[in-house]
């Protein structure tokens, strides 16, 4: 393969079952969101605004806390036929909730010290108007995301900013990091790997191809994140088609 880059198909063997079914109109997607938000336990009695155009849902309103937010996002993702998600909920923190910018980056240098998955030192934290921005580098995207989720958790927080970056020490040959790829998606039972297709260039990553549903896209991406040496991923993978 060019060292510049690599293309592969991934399941070129044929693994997994194409999807003939027709994504629902946008009037029914928005009807089957608004009933996942009402039966999440998760999002609770939030007020919540749905528009969706062409399979995009936009989420509107407020919540009291980021990990409520983030549940309706999540929610409304799991609806059959939904393309994307914009959501521009608020995050209006109760007033017994409320803590001052240092206090939460008090809170947040010591999680991010308690968690064995987070390199230490390795995150830098600021703190304005209860928006944390997270700066630094790690080796690995899970330990990108355990920085990003212990900080969700926290009191106060009002959404965050994840500046940091994956530069693994050791970067693998191109040709391993396709491999490694390919066969994570030939054994994932999530994905329908016949029409996703992965090019590399050092350890960037670039997905395209379509899928069934964002759950499978994102299962995708995991799967390229998983491999050692992948320092980005650009996911052009559409959903529905």
């Amino acid at each position: 393969m060019p060292s510049e880059g690599a293309t592969a198909v991934a399941g070129s063997e044929g693994t997994g079952m194409a999807s003939t079914s027709t994504a629902p109109p946008d009037e029914d997607i928005r009807r089957e969101v608004l009933t996942e938000l009402k039966f999440d336990a998760e999002v609770g009695q939030s007020e919540i605004g749905v528009v969706v155009d062409d399979r995009v849902v936009t989420l509107s309103g407020w919540v009291d806390s980021l990990p409520r937010r983030w549940a309706v996002e999540r929610a409304a993702l799991r609806v059959r036929g939904v393309k994307a998600v914009a959501n521009e909920i608020e995050v209006r923190v109760p007033a017994g909730d409320r803590q001052t910018d240092a206090g939460i980056a008090a809170s947040a240098v010591q999680v991010l010290a308690w968690d064995g998955r987070i390199p230490t030192n390795a995150v830098q934290v600021s703190v304005s108007d209860g928006w944390v921005t997270l700066r630094g580098e790690v080796d690995w995207q899970y330990q990108r995301l355990a920085a990003y989720r212990v900080i969700r958790n926290l009191t106060g927080v009002r959404g965050i900013t994840n500046l940091i970056t994956v530069r693994p020490d050791n970067l693998p040959e191109l040709d391993y990091v396709q491999d490694r790829i390919v066969s994570a998606f030939l054994r994932s039972a999530e994905l329908d790997t016949r029409k996703i297709t992965v090019t590399t260039d050092g350890g960037k990553v670039t997905l395209t191809g379509s899928v069934r549903s964002w759950a499978e896209a994102a299962a995708a991406e995991r799967a390229v994140w998983s491999t050692p040496g992948v320092t980005e991923v650009d996911n052009h993978i559409v959903v529905g088609r």
